[in-house]
This record gives structure tokens, C-alpha cells and sequence, in this order.
């Protein structure tokens, strides 16, 4: 059962990819805001106070990697589920330490949104990885 209101914080560079999984996750009812790269996610995060945040790994300015390291530095956000939506999860760019969830693009976006869903009600819980 979703928590209400579940509020997602959407980072990635890609306009597409941040649309559709903001649309998907509107469907099912969530607030969603959307950033464009980390810097961009460190700005929104305290003032969207966030259930759970998706990021992927390769962006400009602050890249996924360095978020996951400052968000989970600052007391504020280290209980924030975190899940990785990358292209490069598993591959040539290590996941970093601190993510709760990876799911590889391309993905099915039914299946993102079951498990912000779980995220969103249980907390943080062991590293999930969802494989395309």
C-alpha cells in the first residue's frame, strides 16, 4: 500500500526518460518533481522533502554517483530510499555504495513504478535490482 501522499523526486539529464517516468508515476498517484542533473536534486531535496528519489549514474555538473555520496552524508536525506534507473547500472560505471534499488534501462515502467511503491511504504530496505 502506497504511503499518501507519495512524493518522488525524478533526476536524470534526459527530458524524455524524466517525463516518462513522472507521467507513469503521476498515474499512480504520486507528487512528482523533476531535476536535470544532481546539483539540481541537492537544490530541490529539502524543500520537496521527498519519499523516494530515482537518479541515474552518468549526468553533467554532478553526476549520480556524487549525489548518492552527498545525500547520504547529510542526516536530512540519508533516509531517503534511493534507486538508480541507468543505462550504465552494472555496466561500465560501478552503482554506488548507498542505493537501495537499481533498475537497468530500458525498463518497464510498470515495474519502476511497483517499486517506488515498496520503497515509498516500507523505508529503506536491502539493495533490489530489477534486470531488464
Amino acid at each position: 500500500m502506497p504511503c499518501a501522499p507519495g512524493r518522488v523526486l525524478v533526476v536524470d539529464d534526459s527530458q524524455v526518460i524524466r517525463q516518462l517516468i513522472r507521467i507513469n508515476l503521476e498515474l499512480d498517484g504520486f507528487e512528482v518533481m523533476t531535476a536535470a542533473d544532481g546539483a539540481a536534486c541537492l537544490e530541490a531535496v529539502h524543500d520537496f522533502r521527498p519519499d523516494v528519489i530515482t537518479l541515474d549514474l552518468a549526468m553533467p555538473r554532478l553526476d549520480g554517483s556524487r549525489t548518492v555520496d552527498r545525500l547520504r552524508l547529510d542526516p536530512r536525506t540519508v533516509w531517503i530510499p534511493l534507486v538508480v534507473v541507468s543505462a550504465s547500472a552494472g555496466g561500465a560505471l560501478a552503482v554506488p555504495v548507498g542505493v537501495d534499488a537499481v533498475v537497468a534501462k530500458p525498463f518497464e515502467p510498470s515495474d519502476l513504478v511497483g517499486l517506488v511503491r515498496t520503497l515509498c511504504a516500507e523505508g529503506r530496505p536491502a539493495s533490489r535490482t530489477l534486470a531488464p
